[in-house]
């Protein structure tokens, strides 16, 4: 159990790496086919995000929505 989540943890911290890696490219990127790209690898990771933390979740715990309303 221990194992996997150091796993977990791991995978999740290369993914924000690399989440925080595009951001600075989107905020350099000058075209829209690039910026639509960096836009698209980050709504990726953010879902793989979440899938990792709803692994770190105690089972029956329910968690609340990452969307929020406007």
């Amino acid at each position: 159990m221990m194992r996997n989540r150091r796993h977990t943890l791991l995978w999740m911290k290369d993914l924000l790496e690399h989440m925080n890696q595009c951001h600075e490219q989107l905020q350099w990127a000058a075209d829209g086919q690039t910026e639509a790209y960096l836009a698209e690898t980050l709504m990726v990771d953010l879902s793989e995000c979440q899938k990792l933390c709803e692994q770190l979740k105690p089972p029956g715990r329910k968690s609340p929505s990452l969307v929020t309303s406007v």
